[in-house]
């Protein structure tokens, strides 16, 4: 039976070997399916060895019956059975070669070359890293943060009311209550750790939890004390004190807490008789959620954009039109673009079925190998390095690899009148667990003076985005300033002008891509550099007339 389960496994691992890739398994959900596979191999591991600890188990307790059975006759006379030549041999064999039998059965660890097979597992198979847990963990806080989601909804497997997936258990809310506090993030610890709490009551019965009450509420006071709630957090480990009266740790945190507390009653009366004047519980700074690189205001319209709260306003929807177009390219009076207009000024277009599933399919197929984490170029040293502000993964693709690659390009060259020569190569993104990119923009500033200097093609004139997959809630493009949202759809690609006609960066084109609530998001890009643009759109000092005319 065991070398059977081997002769699978081994199987599927043969299939899986090649597949091989390490670390950062969740920047993207492409890499995150393959986990499938890999749980896949253990659960099946996990059964042989299930199977052969019963099939032992199953021959000691049928041996012990039969030996209760022969016992219980001798019993009834022991004389008797004695007496007996043949009961005296079978009680000798018994207590000689069988028991011996039975005693190597019972030291052999059937289960060895299982538990070998975890140890094999790791090197040809893909694991998650503790990063991955992290990086796990971290975005759906994001997801929370950002679509307002409450923590009892989304313990209980609920995304913006929609049941998406089974509870989790009060282990799972501890781990990401475990995950806020290494990452110093105590408000959300003191959310995930009070859920553990209300989650632990209801299950009285449970025999595996990792936690005890005691430890959940060492994290949930010293997290209070951090967000400045002293007397919340001396409250909490009084009633730590009170399970574990010779807790060390706890013992030391009473004290200080006591002394903190007196010391500010201290200056509750310095401040004034009458007592009215309001004084903070503590002077520590109040831990949440680090605001990332851009500002408070930003971030607010950011979040309510990404929610859809933001919309334009009537005026601002009047003018837009949808149309067929040609762009005075020849072919496409056989073939019309479908031209739906998205912003005014400036001016941001959709076009629909600018790629078909089929080049989807391919392209997705071409990139899947070659992925690696997205990288945003370093302002000052111009270096491409990775940040936390853009989790996914990205591949490039070359025209001439293949025709559907060819094929796009020249259809984002009738799409846009613009000069492929000096476009960057088609960049294919998949964004991984909660995957989002903050606002940014495409063209380098001024300041930026190292950007794009490998490439002697000046600046990102103009941006050409395909939505390569629908998206069940979340994953908007949006854009901050001008309060306008791009939302995913198979198949279609949006167009903006990064730069004015004086060249200058137009600071309006600010967008980001909000965090994926549900579902997959692929998107691909083209991004036009300015050489070779001359002719086709013209420099000009004046405001940029005709641009609304693509």
């Amino acid at each position: 039976c065991c070398r059977l389960w081997q002769v699978t496994l081994g199987v599927l691992l043969l299939g899986l070997l090649c597949n091989r890739v390490q670390g950062e398994v969740y920047t993207a959900l492409a890499e995150m399916e393959e986990l499938l596979e890999t749980e896949s191999v253990l659960i099946s591991n996990l059964e042989g060895y299930i199977r052969v600890q019963e099939d032992k188990l199953s021959y000691l307790k049928n041996k012990m019956d039969e030996y209760q059975r022969e016992h219980a006759d001798a019993s009834s006379d022991i004389t008797a059975y004695v007496s007996n030549p043949i009961n005296a041999y079978l009680l000798t064999k018994r207590l000689t070669t069988d028991w011996r039998q039975v005693e190597n059965l019972m030291e052999h660890d059937v289960g060895t070359d299982f538990v070998q097979n975890l140890t094999q597992y790791r090197n040809v198979l893909k694991f998650p890293s503790d990063e991955d847990l992290n990086g796990a963990a971290v975005a759906l806080l994001r997801l929370q943060d950002t679509y307002q989601l409450d923590t009892s909804s989304v313990a209980r497997g609920k995304l913006n009311g929609i049941q998406y997936s089974t509870a989790m258990s009060s282990d799972d809310c501890f781990e990401l209550g475990r995950q806020s506090y290494v990452n110093r993030d105590y408000y959300h610890t003191v959310l995930w750790m009070n859920e553990a709490m209300a989650r632990m009551l209801e299950e009285p019965h449970n025999q595996t939890q990792s936690f005890t009450r005691a430890d959940l509420l060492e994290y949930l006071a010293f997290s209070t004390y951090k967000q400045g709630n002293v007397e919340s957090a001396l409250t909490m480990t009084n009633e730590l004190l009170q399970l574990l009266p010779n807790h060390e740790r706890a013992n030391g945190n009473k004290k200080f807490y006591e002394k903190e507390i007196a010391h500010l009653k201290e200056l509750r009366k310095m401040k004034g008789d009458d007592g009215t004047d309001e004084m903070p519980v503590s002077d520590l700074p109040v831990a949440k959620s680090d605001p990332g690189v851009f500002d408070m205001t930003e971030r607010k319209a950011y979040e309510m954009l990404c929610r859809g709260e933001l919309k334009p306003s009537p005026a601002e929807l009047r003018p837009l039109r949808c149309r067929y177009v040609t762009n005075n390219v020849p072919f496409l009076r056989l073939a019309p673009l479908k031209l739906e207009e998205a912003h005014m000024d400036p001016y941001i277009v959709i076009y629909h079925d600018a790629m078909y599933d089929s080049e989807i399919e391919i392209i997705k197929r071409m990139a899947r190998p070659r992925f690696r984490r997205a990288t945003v170029q370093n302002s000052v040293t111009g270096a491409l390095e990775t940040a936390n502000y853009r989790i996914s993964k990205s591949a490039w693709l070359k025209t001439a690899e293949h025709q559907v690659i060819s094929t796009v390009v020249q259809r984002t060259a009738d799409m846009t009148g613009l000069d492929m020569d000096s476009a960057e190569e088609l960049q294919v993104v998949n964004y991984g667990i909660g995957g989002h990119y903050e606002p940014h923009f495409d063209f380098a500033r001024r300041e930026e003076k190292r950007a794009f200097e490998g490439l002697n093609l000046g600046n990102r004139i103009a941006t050409m985005l395909f939505y390569m997959s629908d998206v069940e809630q979340g994953g908007a493009t949006v854009f901050t300033s001008l309060h306008a949202a791009l939302w995913p759809k198979k198949g279609t690609a949006a167009f903006w002008m990064n730069l004015h006609r004086s060249g200058e960066g137009d600071v309006r084109t600010r967008h980001a891509a909000c965090p994926v609530l549900t579902g997959s998001k692929w998107v691909s890009n083209k991004w036009i550099h300015e050489r070779g643009q001359e002719f086709r759109r013209p420099c000009d000092l004046t405001a940029d007339h005709g641009d609304n005319a693509i």
